[in-house]
């Protein structure tokens, strides 16, 4: 029989739904060294809290996460927590000896990113392992797009364009929901979606982004205040309005280590794009493209070949070979956005389980707050290049 690992979950909104998603079917399709089991949902509304552990499958409710991640039967912490309180949780678990797993921007600002590396670097030294949840490395055509990269059939990497264009806050009517406000979110599109951009140039290219021109932008100043506020969502609407004090909109240049130029581009006013995560790579030998809007596809150019027959060719990232893919279903039948999610799981329960340290961890969570805090840096200076 293998070993069993008990995980405790902290926050049951969005992101706390597909968690709870993602530990509930990794052992269906995958075969683990261990065997989690979902000991625990912590929240603040004791009805709540109690409602969500039922429907999502937790074994109890626990709404002081204090004493969540002291209780005997948790293993794993999973913090899924707007960014205010992914510090101050996740350094208690790990100084409690729990493994961790938290949700992206690793925190609001790059001290309290600091203190969650040295945390984890801590911890992993009594063997006790962190992570940061970049679930769109797990992506099955992102991670083949990384393989392509790392066996050398790009090249040398000369260009890199990412976007990520939404446009759920595009109604200036949409309430002032948490993402929107900098105590809770540290920043706006910057942080929530700019630092999933940043962490996959960074993972596909092999490269860390080294500096930074930047501008930034809010369009909508004032929203309507809302009596509640989870997920993308609000509440009933008070007919008050408060202050939007975080960006809509971030546009970057920089710099990769070893010379390539990147663009970034990430906004939630982009009307019509829903969820258009984009990235494109050119090389000296070719380039590849990528859209989560078509998340099963992977668009790849061998500049090698003859003019008279090259081009750019779709590559259906749905078969055994391709990474992830062959847990699931037959080839031609395509993932979705949760089984990111369970991907994740999987390795970082593999890592736990082999005592290494997984990835990516927070130093590169880190290194990500960085970039974020760079951009800012920038965009408040007149666009000054701003070395990370």
């Amino acid at each position: 029989m293998k070993p069993v690992i008990g995980v405790g979950m902290v926050g049951h909104a969005f992101m706390g739904r597909v968690h709870s998603q993602a530990w509930r079917s990794v052992s269906a399709f995958f075969d683990l060294p261990v065997v989690p089991s979902m000991a625990v949902l912590g929240g603040r509304s004791p009805e709540r809290t109690a409602e969500a552990a039922r429907r999502l499958g937790w074994a109890a409710a626990e709404t002081d996460w204090k004493r969540l991640v002291q209780r005997d039967d948790v293993q794993i912490v999973d913090v899924c927590t707007p960014g205010d309180s992914h510090a101050e949780i996740a350094i208690a678990a790990l100084a409690a000896g729990k493994h961790v797993i938290c949700e992206k921007p690793l925190a609001n600002t790059v001290a309290e990113a600091e203190a969650m590396a040295e945390a984890a670097r801590e911890a992993a030294a009594r063997g006790v392992r962190a992570m940061v949840a970049f679930n769109y490395r797990r992506v099955p055509a992102v991670a083949l797009a990384r393989r392509f990269v790392a066996e050398g059939r790009l090249g040398e990497v000369r260009h890199v364009r990412a976007q990520y264009l939404q446009d759920w806050i595009a109604d200036p009517e949409f309430p002032l929901v948490w993402r929107l406000r900098r105590d809770r979110a540290g920043s706006g599109a910057l942080g929530d979606i700019g630092a999933h951009i940043v962490d996959t140039a960074q993972f596909v290219t092999g490269r860390n982004l080294v500096g930074v021109s930047a501008l930034t932008e809010t369009f909508v100043r004032e929203r309507p205040l809302a009596d509640a506020s989870e997920g993308l969502a609000g509440g009933s609407r008070t007919g008050e309005k408060g202050t939007v004090d975080v960006d809509d909109a971030a546009l970057f240049i920089g710099r990769l280590e070893g010379g390539a130029l990147a663009s970034f581009e990430a906004t939630r006013f982009a009307a019509g794009r829903k969820n258009a995560l984009r990235i494109e790579v050119n090389g000296s030998k070719g380039s590849l493209a990528f859209d989560f809007e078509a998340m099963n596809e992977l668009w790849f150019h061998d500049h090698t070949l003859d003019g008279a027959e090259a081009g750019f060719r779709r590559i259906m990232v749905t078969e055994p070979g391709h990474p992830y893919a062959g847990a699931w279903w037959p080839p031609g039948h395509g993932l979705g956005y949760e089984h990111t999610f369970t991907h994740e799981v999987k390795d970082f329960l593999e890592a736990v389980a082999a005592g290494t340290d997984p990835a990516p961890s927070f130093e590169d969570g880190l290194r990500v707050q960085r970039v974020l805090a760079a951009v800012e840096a920038s965009a408040a200076d007149e666009s000054r290049w701003t070395v990370v």
